[in-house]
């Protein structure tokens, strides 16, 4: 057990004043450094060996005063000697140590003073013999006392979860897999993590696999399994005469090591792999991010990307933050004066309850209570003002993983999470050691977090936790789209939206939405996730938000409008994402946070209402409708060939066909499909409606492309697509207009400011994937060109990744246009409309993908899309917008206006 830091400091005293009379460098340096290492409770032989010997660069063998593997190395020199050559002379036998053993500090000394290096923050301390007592907390490492700083992408990270990788590998090649390999390595890891950290003696797992198993690994499975027993065994109940070394272990208990696995089977190179994994520094390991990346190294496909699916603590403060930590943090400010009410603070603080429904390895859970433990050190600070020192702090200590709770639907990451919880307690229970010169460690484990190894949709919330006692819910549920979803999850879905209409839209994190809206009814638990913004975007919204608003009185307090959910990860896929904040009560003090740049940090709004849009506007609901709430032309797909490509014509195709059949040019028709008309490419359609059977019949080529169109419509499976074998000289849709049109491209890059539109005559064929506003003026091109549409699009229109998917049945149909424009404003929206046209038809050869892209954009072309947007502004109303969230408000409340407020919904009081 490690000494408390008081009792550190006294020996330190002691040390000093036995040593202030110092000889030379060989009489004294092992007894001197034999008694410094006793200083901090520790035995010297135990983990350093004196002269130790490496070859130096010049091949001659040199001598390590002191060398401790992977942690220590120690010159000493006669007091007056040079420590800057010493030091040189110890960093030259660094070349010469195994990368696996190479030291975190060095210290060299005179005996008279110490100067201590950081060979990983590079940075050195020196100070004299006498004041070694002030400076004890630089060797916290050899105490197990040492302060950490877990950095995302820390090496030691993934060199462990790699070497784990390779032991689980070589296990699973020789049988052991499935249940009993996953908690044979959960069990690994927590020894692995015990031995560097002070929960075990230090080193005692590393040499009771040196020292006790055979090189060849024959017996290392069956010594592994007597120390597993040992660590479930009470030390009353053991043996009396069990070797010395497994009875060293401490009782753990927390049922990590109750059950009884198989037999594995070890080699030479798994022993290996093992005592490698002994030589990291596992008490640098972040439970936070070990766990994803534990995880991922035991899938292959996913170890390639290794750290690239954890989360960033970032981004989960992000959402612990707004939740509850700023609040609490907040409140203990305010009840820092009066220690009565410290005291009901800190009690009130320990009963609190977390849920994560969807754990993982229980990043949310790890990092909520780290940073619940961090204010709880500042509520023990103030209430030791006083200085006089506490007598046991593991009686002030309130706080316990036991206020954790989670759902995990696959068993090892939930075995993860379980152990993560212990790690990152022990790892508080440290820094309340550092704080207050105690140490103190939980052992054995009396209570662990509660995580549930099973189906959070098909699971009773209530059996796990009573709502009663909850306190907040929070994660970041699956990502799976709506059509990338099973059979399983599909009637999942179903099944907690009980089977509504337009169930089928939804994407999977819905279901934890409504599960968290249902649990939470009646109750003051506050909930937060983090989703894909799909489900605030398009047709979803107003199925998911219909339910959340109607049926369980959900009231959104916060929001994270769209950020990119990623991480620093080389190989990792940005995630478009929002944080969506809510109860089942009202509060006055709404946030939205809003992201100028989806890469970089939010600025706060206060806002009355935070509605399905996440949004400063009332609770209205966008459905789709087959006609424009405005009187304004109506908009339709384009038509669809489902011909097999029979009808479909490149430049080439094309010149050959009339060559070879001059008649056909006059039945070859430009084709307008969103990619053509973005990158300015030519593609051509054979368009025969209306054809005469004796002029198809002169066209032998076509005639044989139709009679393909028409072999391959008969022979598909759907019916639909068959009874189309009747036309076979059609497209399958027609939707061709039959006067000039608006070209609306269905998607479109999020990059551009503006989705670029087209004006067209009826003999442009405009395939399905666009739209088509027919009879549009020039005014209506202005519109929808403007600032103003592109608001009401990034705000409502559903994705493909992070790219626009226009709907006309949500986003153009209910798009709220000027009312009643004046002469003046309509002329003014149409001057600059064909200013834009007039300045585009300047580029002939740039396409509109270049022209529209952010960077590439002309500076002409830019202030003319500038003055169609003060003129767009100005037909809707004098006043300026001041910002995107500005805009939807007014735009909203229009939009009640138009429909009457039908669709509007009270907030809840």
């Amino acid at each position: 057990m490690a000494l408390s830091w008081n009792e550190i400091k006294e020996r330190a005293v002691r040390f000093s004043k036995e040593w202030s009379d110092v000889s030379n460098e060989n009489a004294d340096a092992k007894p001197f450094l034999v008694e410094f290492f006793n200083v901090f409770g520790i035995s010297r032989k135990k983990v350093a060996t004196f002269e130790h010997r490496v070859k130096k660069i010049d091949d001659k063998d040199g001598y390590i005063d002191l060398f401790w593997k992977g942690t220590l190395l120690i010159e000493m020199k006669s007091a007056g000697k040079n420590l800057s050559k010493a030091y040189e002379q110890a960093r030259a036998y660094l070349h010469q140590i195994p990368q696996v053993e190479l030291p975190k500090y060095i210290l060299v000394s005179d005996f008279t003073t110490f100067r201590l290096y950081d060979l990983e923050e590079e940075t050195h301390h020196e100070f004299a013999l006498a004041k070694l007592v002030d400076n004890v907390q630089f060797f916290g490492f050899i105490a197990g006392y040492q302060q950490r700083t877990y950095k995302e992408q820390d090496p030691v990270n993934i060199d462990a979860a790699e070497l784990m990788g390779k032991l689980h590998d070589r296990l699973k090649i020789v049988g052991y897999q499935g249940h009993p390999l996953e908690v044979y390595l959960v069990r690994l890891l927590f020894c692995l993590f015990a031995d560097d950290t002070t929960i075990f003696d230090r080193d005692i797992f590393h040499d009771f696999i040196n020292e006790k198993t055979s090189e060849d690994g024959s017996d290392l499975a069956a010594r592994l399994n007597e120390l597993f027993y040992i660590l479930n065994t009470p030390k009353e109940n053991r043996l009396k005469n069990i070797d010395e070394h497994l009875a060293a272990f401490p009782y753990v208990n927390g049922n990590l090591f109750k059950e009884t696995l198989p037999p594995a089977a070890f080699d030479a190179e798994m022993r290996r792999i093992l005592l490698e994994s002994c030589y990291l520094d596992w008490g640098k390991i972040s439970p936070a991010i070990f766990g994803s990346m534990f995880q991922s190294v035991m899938n292959p496909k996913e170890r390639r990307n290794l750290g690239a699916h954890y989360t960033s603590e970032k981004n989960i403060l992000k959402l612990i933050k707004q939740l509850f930590l700023d609040d609490l943090i907040k409140e203990f400010e305010s009840v820092k004066g009066s220690k009565s009410k410290m005291l009901d603070f800190h009690s009130r603080l320990s009963k609190l309850k977390f849920f994560d429904p969807a754990c993982g390895c229980g990043n949310f859970l790890i990092i909520t209570y780290r940073e619940l433990r961090k204010l709880e050190i500042e509520i023990l600070r103030e209430l030791n003002k006083t200085g006089q020192g506490v007598l046991n702090i593991g009686e002030l200590v309130w706080l316990d993983v036991d206020m954790m709770y989670g759902i995990e639907y696959e068993e090892f990451p939930a075995r993860i999470a379980e152990v993560a919880m212990w790690l990152i307690d022990h790892q508080m229970n440290m820094a309340v050691s550092a704080e207050f010169g105690q140490y103190f460690v939980r052992l054995p484990l009396r209570k662990s977090a509660t995580i549930i190894h099973g189906n959070a949709l098909e699971l009773e919330w209530e059996k796990i936790c009573p709502k009663n006692e909850m306190s907040y819910i929070l994660g970041n549920p699956p990502f799976i789209g709506s059509k990338l979803m099973s059979t399983k999850q599909r009637n999942e879905i179903n099944s907690v939206f009980d089977n509504i209409k337009g169930a089928g839209v939804l994407d999977y994190v819905s279901g934890w939405y409504a599960k968290a809206a249902k649990y939470i009814n009646g109750t003051k638990i506050k909930v937060a996730f983090v989703s894909t913004n799909s489900i605030v975007q398009g047709e979803q919204a107003n199925i998911l938000w219909d339910v959340l608003f109607r049926k369980y009185g959900v009231i959104v307090h916060f929001a994270h409008r769209t950020f990119k959910w990623a991480n620093e990860a080389k190989g990792n896929a940005a995630v478009f994402c929002v944080i969506v904040g809510f109860a089942n009560y009202d509060i006055n003090n709404k946030v939205i946070f809003e992201y100028e740049d989806v890469k970089g940090e939010p600025h706060e709004l206060k806002v009355k209402n935070i509605n399905a849009y996440l949004v400063d506007a009332r609770n209205v609901l966008l459905t789709k409708r087959r006609l424009p709430i405005c009187d304004v032309p109506e908009i339709s797909f384009g038509s669809m060939p489902n011909d097999g490509g029979n009808f479909l014509l490149d430049d080439n195709q094309k010149a050959e066909m009339i060559s070879r059949e001059p008649g056909a040019k006059a039945y070859i028709k430009p084709l307008l499909s969103a990619h053509e008309f973005l990158n300015g490419h030519n593609r051509w359609c054979i368009w025969l409606d209306g054809i005469k059977p004796n002029d198809l019949k002169g066209l032998k080529e076509i005639a044989h492309r139709v009679e393909n169109v028409r072999r391959i419509r008969s022979e598909s499976t759907r019916e639909a697509t068959k009874k189309l074998a009747a036309f076979p000289q059609l497209f399958g849709e027609i939707r061709q207009p039959s006067n000039d049109y608006i070209l609306i491209p269905r998607h479109s890059s999020e990059n551009r400011k503006y989705i670029p539109l087209g004006y067209f005559s009826a003999d442009h064929i405009v395939s399905d994937s666009c739209l088509a506003v027919e009879n549009a003026t020039l005014y209506h091109f202005g519109i929808l060109h403007s600032e103003m549409h592109m608001a009401w699009v990034r705000n409502t229109c559903g994705r493909i990744k992070s790219d626009f998917r226009y709907s006309n049945e949500i986003v153009y149909n209910n798009y709220p246009w000027p009312v009643n424009p004046s002469d003046k404003n309509r002329s003014a929206v149409e001057n600059a409309a064909q200013k834009i046209l007039l300045i585009r038809a300047e580029f002939p050869d740039t396409t509109l993908s270049n022209l529209y892209d952010p960077s590439l954009m002309p500076v002409k072309l830019t202030k003319a899309h500038q003055e169609l947007d003060k003129a767009v502004d100005l037909a809707y109303r004098p006043q300026p917008f001041t910002s995107e969230s500005n805009r939807m408000m007014f735009l909203f409340e229009l939009y009640e206006q138009y429909i009457g407020g039908l669709f509007s919904n009270k907030k809840k009081k």
